[in-house]
This record gives C-alpha cells, structure tokens and sequence, in this order.
C-alpha cells in the first residue's frame, strides 16, 4: 500500500466519522427523546433521568468538539477516553435508575444500542487514525503533544462544523432542553401540591 491508498483508506474513515457515525449518533438520540416523550418521563424517572440524559449527551459532545475543531494529540485522546468510560457509567447509572420507574420499550432500547456503542467505534477510529499519538499517550511521550492546536484545515466540506452543531441543535438540544424543562416543571408543580 503507498503513502496515496493510506492517505485515501484515511480519508475514508474520516468521512465515515463526518458522514455516517456523528449523524446517526445525533438521530439515535432524536428517537431516545421521542420514546422518553412518549412515557411522559416527567410523570414517573423526571428530572433526574432527563437531567442523566443531558449529562451524557454533555460527555460525547464536548470530545466531538475538540476532535472537529484541533488536533488530536495526548490531551484530546485523554479527553476522550474520560468521556467515554464517564458515559457508560452514567448511561449504566440511567438505565438502572430508569427501568423501574418507567416502560423502557423496544424501540428505545434499539436507540441506547446506538448510542451506547457509536462512542465507542468513533473512539476506536480516532485511535486507528492517530495511532502514532495512541503510542506517544500509552508510552507516555507527552512532552509536546499536550497543548491544543486548532487544526490547519477543517474536516469535512466547508461549513460542515457550523452545519453538523445546527444539526446537532434541532435534533439533540433542543429537544433534550425541553425535557429539562417539562420535567422540572412538573417536579416543582408536584412539590407545590405536596406543601399545600
């Protein structure tokens, strides 16, 4: 293979990660909300599964962001494993707090699959792209690779940062802020009613 099919096999997978992984990731969670809707989840786990919810959304946003917008290098990947091991035991934490408080259907266990394994292939694609920085972190040759540089050339088509968070926004926070909201609204109301 020469250095023209790597940078090819590269590029691939990059746009795998762009165009295929992060979308659906987005769309899983979109379908999770609308299944948590559809439980009126404010009646029965509230606010604190709806408060779960957004932390991990948080955990896997805030590596999606420092992998779109620098180089990886020790500091991003460290990052990264963090919020990855911290999202499956607070998606563990979700799961067990929810189940016997609410109907957890099908289709909303399809969607945790999704959400709960996409963090993980994306982290091994970062890994399998950046192999000599996963060497540097495991052999602890960090000096030089803990500063964040952004990146000389976006990834992706131009604009596609800008597109994927508006994306993200319609489909992810916005909707997973209304639950927040409709949830502590209905745990404050129901607090009124046990005072008076």
């Amino acid at each position: 293979m020469d250095a023209n099919d790597v940078v090819g096999v590269n590029q691939l997978l990059i746009n795998v990660l762009l165009y295929v992984f992060l979308p659906i990731w987005g769309i899983a969670g979109f379908l999770d909300w609308v299944c948590h809707r559809r439980t009126h989840i404010e009646q029965n786990s509230g606010l604190m599964e709806s408060s779960l919810h957004s932390l991990m959304g948080i955990q896997i946003a805030i590596p999606i962001a420092l992998c779109l917008l620098y180089q990886i290098n020790v500091t991003v990947l460290l990052v990264c494993i963090f919020a990855w091991l911290a999202h499956e035991v607070i998606a563990h934490i979700d799961v067990w707090y929810a189940s016997p408080r609410r109907d957890i259907s099908i289709w909303e266990m399809h969607a945790h699959s999704y959400l709960a394994t996409l963090p993980f292939f994306m982290l091994t694609l970062i890994f399998v792209l950046n192999w000599p920085m996963v060497k540097n972190l495991v052999t602890l040759n960090w000096q030089g690779h803990l500063a964040l540089e952004p990146l000389r050339q976006a990834h992706g088509f131009d604009g596609y940062v800008f597109h994927y968070t508006f994306f993200m926004a319609i489909i992810c926070v916005f909707p997973y802020a209304e639950e927040n909201i409709r949830c502590a609204i209905y745990f404050y109301r129901s607090r009124i009613k046990i005072s008076r």
